[in-house]
């Protein structure tokens, strides 16, 4: 028998079918087929091993020694195949969702898509960064992020979606003894001559430096240089002690030890936030991620953006 090349899995059934049988009616009533359907497929297998199968009779069918070695291998390609399609039928693998830091909004929207989707498992990531995201994200080790997808490079916005979730409000971090830390809410103004921390230097974050720069630029305000990459509350109050910048974050900050959390206004500076994925994906998970972004953003007017309030300038991905 030559070496097949491509056989397709129907004609294995095909053959299979008659070989457990030894009768060709029956065979064909097993697969739904007709049996001259059934036949021709046989002959065309039989063609393209270029070996015999059957011995037929008008009393009997019987496999030929080609038959009766070809079963086995048949079997086992029949049950590869359907094993192959049940995994992708029954469930669908896990959907890794970035949240890009614990404790921030997007794990409202994971969350709520959990109780939407209860069958699906979406697993939270935290990549800090959605730059950074994003080269996991195209590289297949995650499936989704969040974050400001405007500040991401145009030739990285080409190969993905994206779904605007919210204008989050900007905020800063203080230093507990920092003399604005006593006012409830920081008037850009008041920051002029500060230095505040935006992430330079950390090449998962450009999109939040890049929106710092902007925010900041007439109003006397700089970008901190950078400084090491906090990781977990003890260390962010270590690094903020030692290096003492306002740091800039969202009003849903976690809170950390030794500092306070500031809303920022005249203006209000806004941060775009969405939902982004890979171009082409399909997956009930992400189905569900976009309905409870879009179910919370309807609910708590994450949608809205206030009279007056600050946006990067010609800021691509942004709703209507």
């Amino acid at each position: 028998m030559p070496a097949p090349h491509d056989v397709e899995p129907r004609l294995l059934r095909a053959f299979t079918a008659a070989a457990e049988e030894l009768h060709f009616t029956r065979a064909a009533a097993r697969l739904y087929l007709a049996q001259q359907a059934l036949s021709r497929d046989i002959r065309r297998l039989e063609r393209e091993l270029g070996a015999e199968l059957f011995v037929r009779t008008t009393r009997q069918v019987a496999l030929t020694p080609d038959g009766e070695r070809l079963l086995p291998y048949a079997r086992r390609v029949l049950a590869a195949h359907d094993e192959l399609t049940d995994a992708f039928r029954s469930a669908p693998r896990p959907l890794l969702v970035d949240l890009n830091s614990p404790d921030l909004v997007q794990e409202r929207v994971l969350l709520r898509a959990r109780e939407l989707a209860p069958e699906q498992e979406l697993m939270a990531r935290y990549e800090s960064g959605l730059t950074g995201a994003v080269q996991s994200i195209l590289a297949g080790r995650l499936d989704t992020s969040f974050g400001r997808y405007g500040g991401l490079d145009a030739r990285l916005r080409a190969r993905l979606d994206s779904q605007f979730v919210r204008y989050e409000p900007m905020a800063v971090v203080l230093p507990e003894d920092h003399p604005l830390a006593g006012l409830p809410e920081v008037p850009l103004a008041r920051l002029a001559g500060e230095r505040i921390y935006a992430g330079a230097g950390n090449d998962r974050t450009p999109e939040w430096t890049d929106l710092a720069a902007r925010l900041f630029a007439g109003r006397g305000i700089e970008v901190a240089p950078p400084a090491p990459l906090a990781v977990g509350h003890e260390e962010f109050r270590r690094i903020m002690a030692k290096h003492r910048h306002p740091v800039l974050a969202v009003v849903d900050f976690p809170p950390m030890p030794g500092c306070v959390l500031r809303p920022l206004v005249d203006p209000v500076p806004l941060s775009p936030v969405s939902l982004v994925w890979r171009k082409g994906l399909r997956h009930p998970g992400l189905d569900a991620l976009r309905r409870a972004a879009a179910e919370l953003g309807a609910r708590e007017g994450w949608l809205v953006r206030s009279p007056g309030a600050w946006l990067p300038e010609g800021e691509p991905g942004l709703p209507a």
